[in-house]
């Protein structure tokens, strides 16, 4: 039985950066004190065991300390956020698997002869917001009218990932790592992340999230194509981040969602707040997060009304149960691009693509799921 040589530091690090204590793998591994402590040697095998517990690279484990981790795109969180400087195993393995995926798409593009996409780095935080709005709208086919008629916001988050795939965004919608659903995402940590590039631009959407607060990250984060900039996000309707991108994205993002424009014909200032925030909220299928800051910026609010009444509105929404579960192919086209999931399956089937890395960037092993 091979044993062997793992620095104590190195199992905290693993343990800890997993957000996992002693008590939650004791019973897995039942000489994790005695390994911690330095007073015995875990095998090879056990070893391997842990790290795929901790979702810790098994390589990392024989460093002589704790590797410094950092996320490979840039983190424009707020930093108030909790897991600033410190990203969890979950939000690392979901931006490397997205990379693999974008890596593998430029290069299908560039196969098939596709032209970089002109709007991709087209705006600048200098430009006008709601023509920045009206633009990436008008690129879209972001018809207002056509959200408002539809019956839910799922219909309409899905009609807005339509359109952003038929520009040749690749728009990936997950709340798990890969198909592990027992790694869940934690909106808290981040609502989304983007990733500019010519040939293969991809947004993330934290699937975890309301489904009308997905709308706004997706909003926020097709800005940021639009910029041309990557980034890690935490978007939220009511913020006014320090970070000046942020600040712009979130602008842009809410005009082009409830454009000011319609939003005075449409809100009644003399009704009921509660009300008038339920019905704009169907109206142009948004969070009434959105619409409470968007009140804000016709004046209907104060500051200080805005924040009192989106902490009241926080909370009656954390209090609302999810809803979990659905048909399983349904959700993994979702969770990992239409566009991009007919290029995988497309070049695997003609041979150009093996098996092997089509599973691993689906996320799954069996023949018969691909088929």
């Amino acid at each position: 039985m091979i044993r062997v040589d793992v620095k104590p530091a190195l199992l905290r690090w693993a343990r800890e950066r997993a957000g996992l204590g002693v008590d939650a793998l004791r019973r897995r591994f039942p000489g994790l004190d005695a390994w911690e402590r330095g007073d015995a040697r875990p095998t090879l095998k056990q070893i391997e065991s842990f790290a795929k517990a901790t979702y810790a690279p098994v390589g990392f484990l024989f460093l002589q300390e704790p590797p410094e981790e950092s996320i490979p795109i840039p983190d424009f969180r707020a930093g108030t956020n909790l897991y600033v400087g410190h990203p969890s195993p979950d939000l690392l393995d979901t931006v490397y698997v997205c990379q693999q995926r974008q890596e593998w798409y430029r290069d299908f593009a560039r196969s098939m002869g596709e032209e970089p996409l002109e709007f991709v780095g087209s705006a600048q935080t200098q430009s006008d917001v709601e023509t920045t709005a009206a633009t990436i709208r008008h690129r879209l086919g972001f018809n207002v009218q056509e959200r408002r008629l539809m019956p839910t916001w799922t219909d309409a988050l899905r009609r807005f990932i339509e359109q952003a795939d038929a520009l040749g965004i690749l728009v990936m919608c997950s709340g798990v790592v890969l198909n592990n659903n027992r790694r869940h995402l934690d909106p808290d940590e981040f609502r989304g992340f983007a990733m500019a590039d010519g040939l293969a631009p991809l947004v993330f959407v934290n699937g975890a999230d309301t489904k009308a607060a997905q709308m706004f990250t997706l909003a926020h984060e097709l800005v940021h194509i639009w910029l041309g900039q990557s980034a890690v996000s935490d978007a939220q309707a009511s913020s006014e981040p320090d970070h000046q991108v942020e600040r712009w994205c979130n602008r842009v993002a809410a005009e082009l969602l409830v454009p000011l424009d319609v939003l005075r014909r449409e809100y009644r200032e003399s009704f009921e707040l509660q009300g008038e925030v339920n019905r704009l909220a169907r109206y142009f299928k948004v969070s009434s997060l959105v619409i409470l800051r968007r009140i804000h910026d016709v004046g209907g609010l104060t500051r200080e009304e805005l924040w009192e009444a989106y902490e009241e509105e926080l909370a009656r929404l954390r209090a609302i149960p999810r809803r979990s579960g659905g048909d399983f192919y349904l959700t993994q086209a979702a969770r990992v691009s239409k566009r991009f999931a007919r290029a995988l399956v497309a070049s695997t089937l003609e041979g150009q693509t093996l098996h092997r890395d089509a599973f691993r960037m689906l996320g799954f092993s069996k023949l018969s799921t691909f088929r």
